[in-house]
């Protein structure tokens, strides 16, 4: 056999064996891509993404979309083909998997973890919007979680409203904690609440919940110090003047905040923010209207453009990273609050784009 023969077939005979090497090689990575965008202003699954009962609403144009990211799951072993495979693809991204999935938490336990936090988002989105609007808000503190095997378990219960701890008026949930840590494990410390059952009863008739009753709980040491806790933390919830339902499945975490936002403001008001414009975006929003940086925001610029969006509302922390790679054809725009995103929505509409706040790189 010719030397040139030889040279080729053991080097294909390598290469076929490094090859099956790295199918079989497991490697610790997991990878993210762009996922789905959807219109906040229009439908998902043939309904509505935002239903509004109770006030007037407005005819809406364009897009708000929120954007997403698609992660493989935790039980996944991805081999060193596919993470060469995605660290030279351009639109995927590959990290450590305890990136996505830290101090071994389960797939089970990440997409919990997400609906909650997309829950809460909605009910920021909400909050923020109709602020925004000068539209009245009623809030309350509540038991929002009551952890196992301690003192307040079977004592109170999610959903509880706080109106007072030892007598003492509560406004915020940390006011709570503060309340609490001025006893010494093992004393007695007496809540205030309006029970679950009454709140919730309330909050569907539109009322503020009333009838308190008193509950004694007697504090434990922390596990971490010598502070007393009785075990519960404490949130915030909301009696809203009429009805607002998001109906979005399938998607969780708290990074569409913004564009629900955007998209309850659009529709309660006259005419429309985006001129028919395409526009997408991303980021946290509290209830004071202020954006917070997210995840993933190379594989949502990626997601956005694929869409056919023209302008990108980008969290002011997450635009150095996003600036770095901009898809061609993408606007990047700079928001750190609500009332940001819809002054900069005016300009696009107007098409004073020249004056819209950009992200820079770092």
């Amino acid at each position: 056999m010719p030397r040139r023969t030889a040279t080729m077939l053991a080097s294909t005979l390598i290469f076929i064996a490094l090859l099956c090497a790295g199918v079989f090689i497991k490697v610790p990575y997991s990878e993210m891509s762009p996922g789905p965008t959807v219109n906040t202003l229009g439908a998902a699954r043939g309904e509505p993404v935002l239903q509004i009962s109770g006030r007037e609403t407005y005819p809406t144009t364009g897009h708000l979309n929120m954007t997403t990211v698609r992660v493989t799951g935790a039980d996944y072993n991805m081999n060193l083909v596919e993470a060469v495979y995605g660290w030279l693809a351009h639109d995927n991204v590959v990290v450590p998997h305890d990136t996505l999935y830290p101090n071994g938490k389960t797939e089970e336990q990440s997409t919990q973890e997400n609906a909650e936090e997309f829950t809460q988002s909605q009910e920021s989105a909400k909050v923020s919007a109709l602020k925004q609007l000068k539209i009245p808000v009623k809030s309350r503190v509540v038991v929002s979680t009551v952890l196992k095997d301690t003192p307040a378990e079977d004592r109170l219960h999610a959903g509880d409203v706080i109106r007072a701890v030892d007598g003492t008026t509560v406004n915020e949930p940390g006011d709570v904690a503060k309340l609490v840590v001025k006893h010494k494990p093992g004393e007695k410390v007496v809540f205030t609440i309006v029970p679950a059952k009454e709140a919730a009863a309330a909050e569907k008739a539109g009322k503020e919940p009333t009838g308190t009753e008193k509950v004694t709980v007697t504090t434990a040491k922390s596990e971490t110090d010598d502070r007393a806790i009785v075990g519960i933390h404490a949130g915030t919830d909301h009696t809203f003047p009429f009805t607002i339902d998001i109906n979005l499945a399938d998607v969780g975490g708290p990074s569409a905040g913004l564009m629900f936002s955007l998209g309850i403001v659009d529709k309660l008001t006259p005419g429309d923010l985006t001129g028919g414009k395409f526009v997408a975006g991303t980021g946290t929003i509290d209830d004071s209207g202020k954006v917070g940086p997210i995840g993933g925001i190379e594989m949502k610029l990626v997601g956005a453009r694929n869409a056919g969006a023209e302008y990108f509302l980008t969290p002011s922390d997450n635009c150095a990273t996003a600036a770095s790679d901009i898809p061609k054809g993408l606007t990047l725009v700079k928001v750190n609050t609500i009332e940001d995103a819809t002054k900069s929505l005016e300009k696009i509409k107007a098409g004073d784009t020249a004056g819209l706040p950009s992200c820079a790189k770092s």
